[in-house]
Protein backbone atom coordinates (compact mmCIF):
# COMPACT_ATOMS: atom_id res chain seq x y z
CA UNK A 1 0.00 0.00 0.00
CA UNK A 2 2.48 2.82 -1.12
CA UNK A 3 -0.06 5.48 -1.46
CA UNK A 4 -3.66 5.38 -0.15
CA UNK A 5 -6.01 8.47 0.39
CA UNK A 6 -8.57 7.42 3.10
CA UNK A 7 -11.26 9.81 4.63
CA UNK A 8 -10.96 8.74 8.79
CA UNK A 9 -9.96 10.85 11.37
CA UNK A 10 -6.04 10.38 11.24
CA UNK A 11 -6.06 9.69 15.35
CA UNK A 12 -8.03 6.22 14.26
CA UNK A 13 -5.65 5.26 11.87
CA UNK A 14 -2.93 2.86 11.89
CA UNK A 15 0.73 3.40 11.57
CA UNK A 16 4.01 3.69 12.83
CA UNK A 17 3.93 6.93 12.94
CA UNK A 18 1.18 10.08 12.89
CA UNK A 19 2.51 12.96 11.53
CA UNK A 20 0.91 16.07 13.37
CA UNK A 21 0.70 19.43 11.84
CA UNK A 22 1.74 21.43 15.01
CA UNK A 23 1.98 24.57 16.56
CA UNK A 24 5.35 26.63 16.56
CA UNK A 25 5.27 26.98 19.99
CA UNK A 26 4.79 23.76 22.40
CA UNK A 27 1.10 23.95 22.96
CA UNK A 28 -2.11 22.33 22.18
CA UNK A 29 -3.17 24.33 18.88
CA UNK A 30 -6.56 23.52 16.98
CA UNK A 31 -8.10 21.45 13.61
CA UNK A 32 -6.23 18.22 13.55
CA UNK A 33 -3.35 19.06 16.34
CA UNK A 34 -6.25 19.22 18.84
CA UNK A 35 -7.36 15.86 18.39
CA UNK A 36 -4.46 14.24 18.13
CA UNK A 37 -3.40 15.48 21.69
CA UNK A 38 -6.74 14.00 23.09
CA UNK A 39 -6.58 10.83 21.55
CA UNK A 40 -2.77 10.73 22.80
CA UNK A 41 -2.97 12.09 26.26
CA UNK A 42 -2.74 15.70 26.91
CA UNK A 43 -0.40 15.83 29.39
CA UNK A 44 1.90 12.94 28.16
CA UNK A 45 2.21 14.63 25.07
CA UNK A 46 2.61 17.52 25.81
CA UNK A 47 5.33 17.47 28.59
CA UNK A 48 6.89 15.41 26.00
CA UNK A 49 6.33 18.57 23.17
CA UNK A 50 7.95 21.35 25.91
CA UNK A 51 11.01 19.48 26.51
CA UNK A 52 11.75 19.77 22.44
CA UNK A 53 10.61 23.65 22.76
CA UNK A 54 10.09 26.20 20.08
CA UNK A 55 10.14 24.98 15.79
CA UNK A 56 10.80 26.56 12.91
CA UNK A 57 8.42 26.12 9.84
CA UNK A 58 9.08 22.44 8.36
CA UNK A 59 11.19 21.83 11.29
CA UNK A 60 10.84 18.25 13.07
CA UNK A 61 10.73 16.74 16.15
CA UNK A 62 9.45 13.63 17.07
CA UNK A 63 7.69 12.42 20.72
CA UNK A 64 6.15 9.03 21.35
CA UNK A 65 2.77 8.42 20.26
CA UNK A 66 1.39 7.57 23.86
CA UNK A 67 -2.02 6.75 23.29
CA UNK A 68 -2.43 6.42 19.84
CA UNK A 69 -2.23 3.12 17.52
CA UNK A 70 1.76 4.47 16.50
CA UNK A 71 4.93 4.29 17.95
CA UNK A 72 5.58 7.74 17.40
CA UNK A 73 3.92 11.10 16.71
CA UNK A 74 6.32 13.62 14.14
CA UNK A 75 5.47 16.88 14.56
CA UNK A 76 5.83 19.40 11.87
CA UNK A 77 5.45 23.36 11.72
CA UNK A 78 3.05 24.25 8.50
CA UNK A 79 3.71 27.31 6.14
CA UNK A 80 0.70 29.77 7.30
CA UNK A 81 -0.75 30.83 3.82
CA UNK A 82 0.64 34.51 2.46
CA UNK A 83 -0.65 34.16 -0.87
CA UNK A 84 2.18 32.54 -2.11
CA UNK A 85 5.13 35.37 -1.88
CA UNK A 86 6.88 33.79 0.96
CA UNK A 87 7.88 30.33 0.01
CA UNK A 88 4.65 28.73 1.25
CA UNK A 89 4.82 25.87 -1.30
CA UNK A 90 8.67 25.16 -0.75
CA UNK A 91 8.22 25.10 3.13
CA UNK A 92 4.89 22.89 2.76
CA UNK A 93 7.07 20.17 0.44
CA UNK A 94 9.62 20.42 2.88
CA UNK A 95 7.73 19.21 5.79
CA UNK A 96 6.64 16.06 4.01
CA UNK A 97 9.91 15.56 3.09
CA UNK A 98 11.53 16.18 6.16
CA UNK A 99 9.02 13.68 7.99
CA UNK A 100 9.02 10.72 5.47
CA UNK A 101 12.74 11.23 6.09
CA UNK A 102 12.86 11.12 9.52
CA UNK A 103 10.64 7.87 9.74
CA UNK A 104 12.42 6.31 7.24
CA UNK A 105 15.56 7.13 10.07
CA UNK A 106 13.24 5.48 12.58
CA UNK A 107 12.16 2.56 10.45
CA UNK A 108 9.14 3.22 9.80
CA UNK A 109 7.24 1.21 7.63
CA UNK A 110 4.13 2.85 7.88
CA UNK A 111 3.18 6.68 7.98
CA UNK A 112 -0.15 8.67 8.15
CA UNK A 113 -0.77 12.44 6.89
CA UNK A 114 -3.04 15.20 7.64
CA UNK A 115 -3.24 17.57 4.66
CA UNK A 116 -0.52 19.96 6.61
CA UNK A 117 -1.32 23.52 6.44
CA UNK A 118 -5.30 23.53 4.62
CA UNK A 119 -6.84 23.99 8.26
CA UNK A 120 -6.12 26.81 10.17
CA UNK A 121 -3.08 27.65 7.93
CA UNK A 122 -5.31 28.37 5.12
CA UNK A 123 -3.62 27.04 2.74
CA UNK A 124 -5.37 26.45 -0.36
CA UNK A 125 -6.67 23.08 -0.22
CA UNK A 126 -6.51 22.22 -3.97
CA UNK A 127 -2.68 23.34 -3.88
CA UNK A 128 -1.51 21.84 -0.72
CA UNK A 129 -2.84 18.46 -1.83
CA UNK A 130 -0.68 18.54 -4.86
CA UNK A 131 2.25 19.56 -3.16
CA UNK A 132 1.76 16.41 -0.75
CA UNK A 133 1.37 14.28 -3.83
CA UNK A 134 4.38 15.65 -5.45
CA UNK A 135 6.34 15.17 -2.61
CA UNK A 136 5.17 11.67 -1.53
CA UNK A 137 5.66 10.14 -5.07
CA UNK A 138 8.98 11.47 -5.36
CA UNK A 139 9.25 9.64 -2.03
CA UNK A 140 8.64 6.56 -2.94
CA UNK A 141 10.38 6.83 -6.29
CA UNK A 142 13.35 5.51 -4.47
CA UNK A 143 11.74 4.34 -1.09
CA UNK A 144 9.47 1.39 -0.17
CA UNK A 145 6.78 2.65 2.65
CA UNK A 146 2.96 2.34 3.46
CA UNK A 147 1.77 5.91 3.05
CA UNK A 148 -1.94 7.20 4.20
CA UNK A 149 -3.43 11.03 3.27
CA UNK A 150 -6.10 10.80 5.89
CA UNK A 151 -8.63 13.58 5.09
CA UNK A 152 -11.65 13.83 7.70
CA UNK A 153 -14.41 15.43 5.22
CA UNK A 154 -14.13 14.06 1.49
CA UNK A 155 -16.10 17.19 0.90
CA UNK A 156 -13.27 19.52 2.39
CA UNK A 157 -10.87 17.39 -0.21
CA UNK A 158 -10.39 20.16 -3.02
CA UNK A 159 -8.87 19.47 -6.29
CA UNK A 160 -8.29 21.87 -9.47
CA UNK A 161 -12.22 23.25 -10.39
CA UNK A 162 -11.30 23.38 -13.76
CA UNK A 163 -10.12 19.88 -13.92
CA UNK A 164 -12.83 18.77 -11.57
CA UNK A 165 -15.23 20.49 -13.84
CA UNK A 166 -14.12 19.11 -17.27
CA UNK A 167 -14.49 16.01 -15.68
CA UNK A 168 -17.90 16.26 -14.58
CA UNK A 169 -18.69 17.40 -18.36
CA UNK A 170 -16.94 14.01 -19.54
CA UNK A 171 -18.87 12.20 -16.97
CA UNK A 172 -22.23 13.67 -18.06
CA UNK A 173 -21.87 13.22 -21.86
CA UNK A 174 -20.56 9.17 -21.12
CA UNK A 175 -22.18 7.94 -18.21
CA UNK A 176 -25.32 5.68 -18.32
CA UNK A 177 -27.57 5.45 -16.03
CA UNK A 178 -28.34 1.98 -14.90
CA UNK A 179 -32.23 2.71 -14.50
CA UNK A 180 -32.08 3.39 -18.18
CA UNK A 181 -28.96 1.05 -19.12
CA UNK A 182 -28.35 1.86 -22.83
CA UNK A 183 -28.06 -1.33 -25.53
CA UNK A 184 -24.27 -1.08 -26.74
CA UNK A 185 -25.29 -0.58 -30.63
CA UNK A 186 -22.38 -0.51 -32.96
CA UNK A 187 -21.35 0.88 -35.78
CA UNK A 188 -20.84 -0.21 -39.04
CA UNK A 189 -16.83 0.23 -38.67
CA UNK A 190 -15.67 -1.94 -35.82
CA UNK A 191 -12.57 0.34 -35.48
CA UNK A 192 -15.59 3.30 -34.27
CA UNK A 193 -17.86 1.27 -31.92
CA UNK A 194 -19.66 4.14 -29.44
CA UNK A 195 -22.14 4.12 -26.84
CA UNK A 196 -25.26 5.54 -27.46
CA UNK A 197 -28.57 5.43 -26.17
CA UNK A 198 -30.92 4.04 -28.51
CA UNK A 199 -35.27 4.60 -28.22
CA UNK A 200 -35.64 1.35 -30.80
CA UNK A 201 -36.87 -1.77 -29.64
CA UNK A 202 -33.65 -3.88 -28.49
CA UNK A 203 -35.06 -6.49 -31.32
CA UNK A 204 -34.39 -3.50 -33.77
CA UNK A 205 -30.66 -3.19 -32.22
CA UNK A 206 -29.78 -6.70 -32.33
CA UNK A 207 -30.97 -6.92 -36.40
CA UNK A 208 -28.40 -3.73 -36.88
CA UNK A 209 -25.75 -5.44 -35.45
CA UNK A 210 -26.25 -8.86 -37.11
CA UNK A 211 -26.59 -6.78 -40.61
CA UNK A 212 -24.06 -4.15 -39.89
CA UNK A 213 -21.60 -5.81 -38.30
CA UNK A 214 -22.50 -9.59 -38.56
CA UNK A 215 -22.12 -9.28 -34.99
CA UNK A 216 -18.68 -8.27 -34.84
CA UNK A 217 -17.40 -12.02 -35.75
CA UNK A 218 -16.00 -10.82 -38.96
CA UNK A 219 -13.26 -8.86 -37.06
CA UNK A 220 -11.67 -11.94 -35.18
CA UNK A 221 -12.17 -14.37 -38.01
CA UNK A 222 -8.65 -13.71 -38.94
CA UNK A 223 -7.31 -14.04 -35.39
CA UNK A 224 -9.10 -17.31 -34.43
CA UNK A 225 -10.14 -18.83 -38.01
CA UNK A 226 -13.65 -20.28 -38.92
CA UNK A 227 -15.32 -21.42 -35.31
CA UNK A 228 -16.75 -24.39 -36.91
CA UNK A 229 -13.47 -25.56 -38.04
CA UNK A 230 -11.71 -28.30 -35.35
CA UNK A 231 -12.22 -29.69 -31.94
CA UNK A 232 -12.73 -27.41 -29.21
CA UNK A 233 -9.37 -28.70 -27.80
CA UNK A 234 -7.71 -27.30 -31.00
CA UNK A 235 -9.52 -24.17 -30.44
CA UNK A 236 -8.48 -23.65 -27.07
CA UNK A 237 -5.21 -24.51 -27.88
CA UNK A 238 -5.13 -21.19 -29.44
CA UNK A 239 -5.63 -19.18 -26.71
CA UNK A 240 -4.09 -15.60 -26.85
CA UNK A 241 -1.46 -14.36 -23.93
CA UNK A 242 -2.65 -14.05 -20.78
CA UNK A 243 -2.54 -11.46 -18.37
CA UNK A 244 0.96 -12.06 -17.06
CA UNK A 245 2.29 -12.69 -20.64
CA UNK A 246 0.67 -9.61 -22.00
CA UNK A 247 2.11 -7.41 -19.00
CA UNK A 248 5.62 -8.07 -19.05
CA UNK A 249 5.80 -8.48 -22.92
CA UNK A 250 4.98 -4.29 -22.77
CA UNK A 251 7.64 -3.89 -20.15
CA UNK A 252 9.81 -5.36 -22.32
CA UNK A 253 8.63 -3.31 -25.25
CA UNK A 254 8.69 -0.38 -23.62
CA UNK A 255 12.36 -0.59 -22.42
CA UNK A 256 11.00 -0.57 -18.75
CA UNK A 257 11.82 -2.63 -15.52
CA UNK A 258 9.77 -3.79 -12.97
CA UNK A 259 10.73 -1.31 -9.97
CA UNK A 260 9.64 1.93 -12.03
CA UNK A 261 6.80 0.22 -13.34
CA UNK A 262 5.38 -0.75 -9.86
CA UNK A 263 6.14 2.33 -8.36
CA UNK A 264 4.58 4.34 -11.02
CA UNK A 265 1.39 2.12 -10.53
CA UNK A 266 1.38 2.74 -7.21
CA UNK A 267 1.66 -1.09 -6.20
CA UNK A 268 3.96 -2.24 -3.47
CA UNK A 269 6.93 -5.00 -4.61
CA UNK A 270 4.86 -7.95 -2.56
CA UNK A 271 2.57 -7.69 -4.96
CA UNK A 272 4.33 -7.38 -7.75
CA UNK A 273 6.32 -10.17 -7.10
CA UNK A 274 3.21 -12.42 -6.66
CA UNK A 275 2.26 -10.86 -10.21
CA UNK A 276 5.88 -11.69 -11.48
CA UNK A 277 5.59 -15.50 -9.93
CA UNK A 278 2.27 -16.32 -10.98
CA UNK A 279 1.70 -16.55 -14.63
CA UNK A 280 -2.16 -17.62 -13.93
CA UNK A 281 -2.57 -14.18 -11.44
CA UNK A 282 -5.87 -12.67 -12.14
CA UNK A 283 -5.87 -8.75 -11.18
CA UNK A 284 -8.29 -6.57 -9.77
CA UNK A 285 -9.48 -3.50 -12.03
CA UNK A 286 -7.21 -1.22 -10.26
CA UNK A 287 -4.58 -3.10 -10.04
CA UNK A 288 -5.11 -3.80 -13.82
CA UNK A 289 -5.71 -0.03 -14.36
CA UNK A 290 -2.97 1.00 -12.51
CA UNK A 291 -0.11 -0.64 -14.25
CA UNK A 292 -1.86 0.54 -17.92
CA UNK A 293 -1.36 4.04 -16.38
CA UNK A 294 2.13 2.94 -15.45
CA UNK A 295 3.08 1.20 -18.83
CA UNK A 296 1.30 4.74 -20.50
CA UNK A 297 -1.08 2.89 -22.70
CA UNK A 298 -3.53 4.17 -24.99
CA UNK A 299 -6.94 3.26 -24.59
CA UNK A 300 -7.27 0.73 -26.90
CA UNK A 301 -4.37 -1.36 -25.54
CA UNK A 302 -5.98 -0.37 -22.17
CA UNK A 303 -8.78 -2.24 -23.16
CA UNK A 304 -6.55 -5.48 -24.60
CA UNK A 305 -4.69 -5.83 -21.14
CA UNK A 306 -7.88 -5.71 -19.36
CA UNK A 307 -9.59 -8.48 -21.43
CA UNK A 308 -6.65 -10.48 -20.84
CA UNK A 309 -7.54 -10.53 -17.07
CA UNK A 310 -11.21 -11.09 -18.03
CA UNK A 311 -11.95 -7.27 -17.06
CA UNK A 312 -13.76 -4.51 -18.75
CA UNK A 313 -14.03 -0.56 -19.16
CA UNK A 314 -17.72 -0.06 -18.69
CA UNK A 315 -19.56 3.12 -19.43
CA UNK A 316 -21.54 2.65 -16.86
CA UNK A 317 -19.17 3.00 -14.60
CA UNK A 318 -17.90 6.34 -12.77
CA UNK A 319 -14.40 4.92 -11.83
CA UNK A 320 -13.81 3.84 -15.51
CA UNK A 321 -14.91 6.92 -17.24
CA UNK A 322 -12.55 9.23 -14.78
CA UNK A 323 -9.82 6.55 -15.87
CA UNK A 324 -10.51 6.35 -19.25
CA UNK A 325 -10.72 10.81 -19.40
CA UNK A 326 -6.81 11.05 -18.31
CA UNK A 327 -5.73 8.02 -20.22
CA UNK A 328 -7.34 9.83 -23.92
CA UNK A 329 -5.91 12.80 -22.74
CA UNK A 330 -2.11 10.99 -22.18
CA UNK A 331 -2.31 12.42 -18.50
CA UNK A 332 -0.54 9.63 -16.93
CA UNK A 333 0.24 10.79 -12.99
CA UNK A 334 -1.41 8.46 -10.99
CA UNK A 335 -1.13 10.32 -8.15
CA UNK A 336 -3.84 13.45 -10.03
CA UNK A 337 -5.69 10.13 -11.24
CA UNK A 338 -6.09 8.93 -7.45
CA UNK A 339 -7.09 12.71 -6.17
CA UNK A 340 -9.94 12.79 -8.75
CA UNK A 341 -11.09 9.38 -8.27
CA UNK A 342 -11.20 9.97 -4.87
CA UNK A 343 -13.51 13.14 -4.92
CA UNK A 344 -16.00 11.60 -6.60
CA UNK A 345 -16.31 8.45 -4.16
CA UNK A 346 -14.36 6.55 -6.12
CA UNK A 347 -12.05 3.42 -5.31
CA UNK A 348 -8.47 4.25 -6.00
CA UNK A 349 -6.04 2.67 -8.46
CA UNK A 350 -2.95 0.60 -6.99
CA UNK A 351 -2.58 0.62 -3.43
Amino acid sequence: MPLKIVRNDITKVKADAIVNSANKNPICGGGAEYSIYEAAGREALLAAREKIGPLKVAEIATTPAFALNAKYIIHTVGPRWNGGVSGETLALAGCYRGALEKAKELGCNSIAFPLISSGVFKFPKDSALQIALRAIGEFLESNEMDIQLVVFDRKSFEVSEELYSDIHAYIDDYYVNDRYMDICAYTSDPRNREWRRNPEPESLVVEECIQENKCFADEGADKLGPISSGSLDDILAKTGETFCDKLFSLIREKNQDDVEVYKRANIDRKHFSKIRSNVNYKPSKKTALALAIALQLDLDETKDLLARAELALSPSNKGDLIVSYFIERKKYDIWEINSMLFKFGQPTLGA
